[in-house]
């Protein structure tokens, strides 16, 4: 195949009416893209152009030439558009991840605004709590909760807000105990948890002067899922764990409060796990951007 950067270079000679104008404007010696031009008819076999000292004029052969060489240039120009205007527009479809409780609770609500933003994506969602590899599951964003990036440090990693856990109860169950006055009278009390060993569970606790306790109980109610549990603690069942932003609402109506709001597990980080950065498409980033953007909006602190 001939080179078509030499398809240009005639055109641009032929369009600027000669080589010194056209070397100009292309910042290139006159003999050199002479040289050029020579190489192209020879490659081609028919002489393009008609050289005198005075003037340049176009050969039948040069005159059907040029028209395919325009059209190639002018499909390039447009082929450069296209991808600058991609590179700008976020559209295709875009895999993400997200853990349950936050996609349903939060995260929802953001999933939607984007998409009434940028029309032109599809977004999908996969809501789990396993941990998603984006490589190996062909996710492009992987949002994840946890006290630590360190399981997260192969990746690309973006920080997008904390999760302060905090401990819960519905106020008709704290009235038929005595005060809770400290972690230890916590032992007392019926709870719940997301899982048990042998009946019992731990909870790992912080307070003032980066004091820490570990809490043994043993839960009357064990539920993998946090709504379901949410809804245990609600209606009575026991003193409970739970994301802040699952309860802003509860706690406003008074349907649960908090129980020593001094103490509480590490705080978990909400963050965005991807590849590279390298070669983004704008579905992603803007996405990245929204999140960072719409969370504190819809993710109180307590």
């Amino acid at each position: 195949m001939h080179d078509l950067n030499d398809m240009v270079l005639f055109t641009e000679v032929v369009q600027r009416g000669g080589f010194s104008a056209a070397a100009r404007h292309l910042g290139m010696p006159p003999s050199r893209l002479s040289r050029r031009i020579n190489r192209l008819e020879t490659e081609l076999g028919v002489r393009l152009l008609q050289r005198t000292t005075r003037s340049l004029s176009l050969t039948p052969a040069g005159e059907v030439f040029l028209r395919h060489c325009q059209a190639m240039r002018d499909e390039a120009e447009a082929a450069h558009a296209a991808v600058a205007q991609v590179q700008q527009e976020p559209r295709g479809l875009l895999r993400v991840s997200c853990p349950v409780t936050l996609a349903q609770t939060v995260l929802h609500q953001v999933f939607a605004q984007y998409l009434l933003r940028y029309p032109q994506v599809d977004l999908e969602v996969e809501v789990s709590n396993r941990v998603v590899d984006p490589v190996v599951d062909g996710v492009d964003v992987a949002l994840r909760v946890r006290s630590t990036l360190s399981d997260s440090a192969s990746y690309i990693v973006k920080r997008l807000g904390e999760s302060s856990s905090i401990l819960v109860a519905d106020p008709a169950l704290l009235a038929r105990f005595e005060p809770v006055r400290g972690p230890g009278d916590l032992a007392r009390l019926p709870t719940v948890g997301m899982s048990a060993r042998q009946g019992q569970a731990e909870w790992q606790l912080h307070g003032p002067g980066g004091a820490s306790v570990n809490v043994t109980h043993r839960p009357r109610y064990v539920a993998t899922d946090l709504l379901t549990l949410q809804q245990g603690v609600e209606l009575g069942v026991g003193v409970g764990i739970l994301p802040d932003y699952m309860c802003c609402d509860s706690l406003q109506s008074g349907r649960l409060v908090r129980v020593l709001p001094q103490w509480a597990p590490l705080p978990g980080i909400i963050h965005a796990v991807f590849a590279s950065r390298r070669g983004m498409a704008p579905a992603v980033r803007r996405f990245l951007d929204f999140l960072a953007e719409q969370l504190p909006v819809h993710h109180p602190r307590i």
